[in-house]
């Protein structure tokens, strides 16, 4: 959410001691300033405080003029979540342990800049004062400047309570991962705030009832801390790379001269898996493609689009790719057009729907038959959503629940409960995520 950010002014509570608590992805590796938060005052504008990614992808946590702590580690994973907890205690004696930063329930020790020497034993800071409060910017000389490119979830800030991360999560005995407690049992204060509980909504699940306000566009999806859908991947694009929008779920390309191409991140090897795509403008000119293709074939032509002898999908011109060959006629294609494959890996086909029918009416649940398949695949490969696009766009929905920005505008039966999509989703597939992984 680049252009988004949400805004209180709190009333002033306790300065000297506060933990702020958050789950949250990136969307990519930091070419801006990124901000987690910000208290300012115009008063005093040394005083205040903030939590950004910085342009090299460290997190600072700092002041107008002063960094007192600035990561050694880069946060540049794009595909999982952080739980990124920030403690404030200035009543301890040892400095180190006035202000402490925790990543995935583990404390940092190596900093590439570590003031916390400066910060006097109890002394005020500048966060929880009674200035403007940002989340996903930060505010200055009068004006609100958002930054924050990503997912948060479970934001949590504890008003005059010192919380280590343990409080917010915990270690999985299964897989030995860090995880979210969905109900913490904690105190808020009375400044504190717990938002993005289970929606996009600015409304204080604590107690409280400390309300935000938000500019921009705010959009609930399906992921979270303990389910990830597949997206684009930043790190599998070719070397004229597309534009990633919208939590990597909008590829596109703006400029003329280059097809520019994209791979998602989670891979598919066996199992059925079902995912829908929207095309973007189709007219001279204007060009896309989706489907799926394995990990290497995404920019191995002078094209840069996505083909080979394992990529399979549909063209703008309404032709179908199989393997490196196009095949007219298979469907029409127009703008917008929503398009639903269902990939079966354990019957080695493909199956490709348009506005929720099946072309050449489609049997995904018919197995080994392979009944109405767009083709079959080539098995003993790893394949990845793809999509390929010419000053156009291709906008998918592994289960997040929208089209880009846009939320669907009907919810298809789900059998497996994994996401939701704009068409019914075949008995026997689901989302392409963590979860859907895991079944």
């Amino acid at each position: 959410m680049p252009s988004t950010y949400i805004q209180r002014t709190p009333s002033g509570g306790n300065r000297k001691k506060w933990t702020w608590s958050g789950w949250i992805k990136l969307s990519q590796p930091s070419t801006a300033d990124r901000y987690l938060w910000s208290g300012y005052s115009a008063a005093n504008n040394t005083g205040y405080l903030q939590a950004y990614f910085h342009t090299d992808s460290q997190l600072t946590i700092g002041a107008w003029n002063v960094n007192y702590l600035n990561t050694t580690r880069v946060f540049r994973d794009v595909n999982g979540w952080y739980h990124i907890v920030i403690v404030l205690d200035t009543a301890q004696a040892t400095a180190a342990n006035r202000l402490k930063l925790y990543v995935n329930g583990v404390e940092e020790t190596v900093f590439d800049t570590d003031n916390r020497s400066s910060i006097s034993q109890d002394s005020d800071m500048g966060y929880n004062s009674n200035g403007i409060h940002t989340i996903g910017g930060y505010q200055s000389s009068g004006s609100a400047n958002a930054g924050f490119d990503g997912y948060m979830s479970h934001v949590h800030f504890t008003d005059g309570y010192a919380y280590t991360p343990s409080a917010f999560g915990e270690t999985d005995s299964a897989t030995g991962q860090w995880k979210i407690k969905t109900n913490p049992s904690v105190s808020y204060g009375t400044t504190g705030y717990w938002i993005f509980k289970n929606d996009a909504g600015v409304s204080d699940q604590s107690p409280n009832s400390n309300n935000w306000t938000a500019t921009g566009l705010l959009r609930a999806v399906e992921e979270c801390p303990s389910n990830i859908f597949d997206t684009f991947n930043r790190l599998s694009t070719v070397a004229s790379d597309p534009t990633l929008e919208r939590g990597n779920t909008k590829c596109t390309s703006t400029t003329g001269n280059h097809w520019r191409s994209a791979n998602c991140s989670l891979g598919m090897s066996s199992g059925k898996w079902y995912f829908e795509t929207k095309f973007g403008t189709i007219s001279g000119g204007n060009y896309c493609r989706a489907g799926i293709a394995s990990e290497n074939l995404v920019g191995t032509t002078t094209s840069n689009k996505f083909q080979g002898n394992n990529a399979y999908g549909i063209n703008w011109d309404g032709s179908k790719l199989v393997n490196s060959t196009l095949t007219g006629s298979y469907t029409t294609v127009a703008t917008g057009d929503v398009f639903g494959f269902a990939v079966d890996l354990d019957n080695n086909y493909i199956y490709a729907s348009k506005n929720g029918s099946w072309i050449d009416s489609g049997d995904p649940t018919s197995g080994s038959s392979g009944t109405g398949a767009l083709s079959a695949i080539q098995s003993g490969k790893t394949y990845f959503i793809s999509a390929s696009v010419y000053q156009s766009t291709v906008e998918l929905n592994a289960g997040n629940g929208l089209f880009g920005s846009i939320a669907i505008t009907s919810e298809g039966t789900n059998a497996s409960n994994i996401g939701k999509f704009e068409y019914d989703v075949p008995a026997g597939y689901t989302a392409l995520s963590t979860k859907g992984l895991n079944l």
